[in-house]
Parts: C-alpha cells; sequence; structure tokens
C-alpha cells in the first residue's frame, strides 16, 4: 500500500549501526514515502558530523543539543553554544535535551540546567526544542510550565512513553507529541490509551532508528521507512484512514518544524 508523503521527525542517522549501509537506508526511506528526516544531535561534541549527514542528502535536516545521558560528561552547553550552532541553515531545532530518572547518567541538577539553557535557545532562535523524558514527569512539566510562563517556545514530546498528564499538560502549552514504534508494542495499552485521547493536530511519528523498532520489524535495528508501519498502526488507534493520518502528521510536522524546506 503506496502512502502520501510522510515524516520522520526523529532519527539518529549518525550513530554507528548506519555506517555500513547509509546510502541504502536513506533509499529505503525515500522509497517508503519519507520525504524528510531529521537527524538528531545527543552531544555537541558530534555536532559537526550530525549536520555534515545533513548536508550530505537533500531531505535530512538536523538539531543542535544534549542529551540527558550526556550532559555530565559532555562540556555545559551555553545558550550562546546553542544560538551559534542554530544558524547553520540545516539546523531545525534545538535538542534532544530532558530529564532521564529511569537511568540517572547525569545527576538531575546538571540535567535541569541544561533543559532550561535548551528552552532559552530555542526561545531565542525561535526553533523546537525537542524534550527527552524519562521517570521524570513531574520535574518536566514544572520546568515546561514555568518556562512558558517567561515566555512562550515551540517544542515536542519524543517518543512518548510516559504518563498521561504529562501528554494533556504538554498539549495545553500548545506542544506536540511524536510516537514512535512503543505505540505498537503488546506492553503499550496505557499509551495506547492517552493517544486516543489526544488531538491528532499534536501528533507526531518518529522512529528515534537505530531504536524501538515497530512490530512488525521488532527485534530488528530500526530505520526511518519503519515509520510509515508506525503512521499505519495510529491511522487505526485513531479511527480515520492512513492518507488522512499522514497528511495530519506532515502538517504538523511542518508547523512545528518551520524551517524545514516542503518537498511540495
Amino acid at each position: 500500500m503506496s502512502l502520501p508523503v510522510i515524516v520522520d521527525s526523529h532519527c539518529h542517522l549518525d550513530f554507528h549501526k548506519f555506517d555500513d549501509d547509509r546510502d541504502d537506508v536513506v533509499a529505503r526511506a525515500r522509497n517508503a514515502g519519507v520525504a524528510r528526516m531529521v537527524t538528531i544531535c545527543t552531544k555537541l561534541s558530534e555536532f559537526e558530523q550530525v549536520v555534515k549527514l545533513a548536508h550530505s542528502y537533500p531531505d535530512i535536516f538536523a538539531s543542535a543539543g544534549i542529551h540527558p545521558h550526556h550532559v555530565a560528561e559532555e562540556a555545559a552547553p551555553t545558550v550562546a553554544d546553542l544560538v551559534a550552532r542554530a544558524a547553520d541553515p540545516k539546523v531545525v531545532a534545538i535538542g534532544e535535551t530532558g530529564l532521564d530518572y529511569f537511568y540517572d547518567f547525569a545527576p538531575r541538577e546538571i540535567q535541569k540546567t541544561a533543559f532550561q539553557t535548551h528552552i532559552t535557545a530555542a526561545r531565542d532562535t525561535c526553533l523546537p526544542v525537542v524534550v527527552h523524558t524519562r521517570a521524570a514527569d513531574e520535574d518536566t512539566v514544572d520546568i515546561l510550565q514555568k518556562e512558558m510562563a517567561k515566555a512562550p517556545f515551540t517544542g515536542v514530546i519524543h517518543c512518548f512513553s510516559t504518563g498521561r498528564e504529562l501528554a494533556e499538560k504538554s498539549v495545553e502549552m500548545g506542544l506536540y507529541i511524536s510516537l514512535s514504534g512503543i505505540l505498537t508494542f503488546k506492553s503499550a495499552e496505557d499509551i495506547r490509551e492517552t493517544v486516543r485521547s489526544l488531538p491528532l493536530a499534536r501528533l507526531l511519528v518518529e522512529t528515534d532508528a537505530p531504536y524501538l523498532a515497530p512490530v512488525p520489524h521488532r527485534g530488528k535495528r530500526c530505520e526511518p521507512a519503519h515509520v510509515a508501519d508506525t503512521l499505519r498502526f495510529l491511522a487505526d488507534l485513531k479511527g480515520v484512514s492512513v492518507a488522512q493520518c499522514a497528511a495530519a502528521t506532515t502538517d504538523n510536522f511542518f508547523n512545528l518544524f518551520s524551517k524545514v524546506t516542503r518537498p511540495f
């Protein structure tokens, strides 16, 4: 079944798991209808290779940021650091950033400070902030609400895999919710129940490749072409046609990532 234009709003094509067949991975994505991909920076020390990759393909864009796992091992980011990198025409977002208390690879206070720095940079550049949150709903909502009260900004809760309250409060703040292959997992009924209640106008799809391959690819390396499977699953969950779901999530993507050039 062919699909309308779709997008992968969050992947990691710079990761070594794609070193042997990156061109083929991109070609398969295009064949699946994926017209735009955002490859997400997780370490500023690796930003140059991320943005170089984005410049190597017309349909790939990039972000600038430090994942919460890495904020203790990287130099503390400043707003100026992030803003400078965002000047590149291929950089369309700030992050990923946020809070991860599940692994606690970095002290929580350092994570919070970095998160706030990324939000300020997102606000200053008028780019969306890409938020990673795991086992940290309360603090994530608290920081988002406090920062939104200072001045508005745009953003997305990527790879949604957490509680209803976080999703609903994020949507109330005007943020988007991005759904990965987790949505298709047997164990994810709570997530599906939340997604059923969320407005389609606030939803995106992603892969988080090379992680979290959706059904029917579970256990394999994930790649951007697999976003089509998540999209089909979401359409069924929301009770709309695949074409309607693709059109809505793609429009949402371009509304949020406004710096990304449209393919049509």
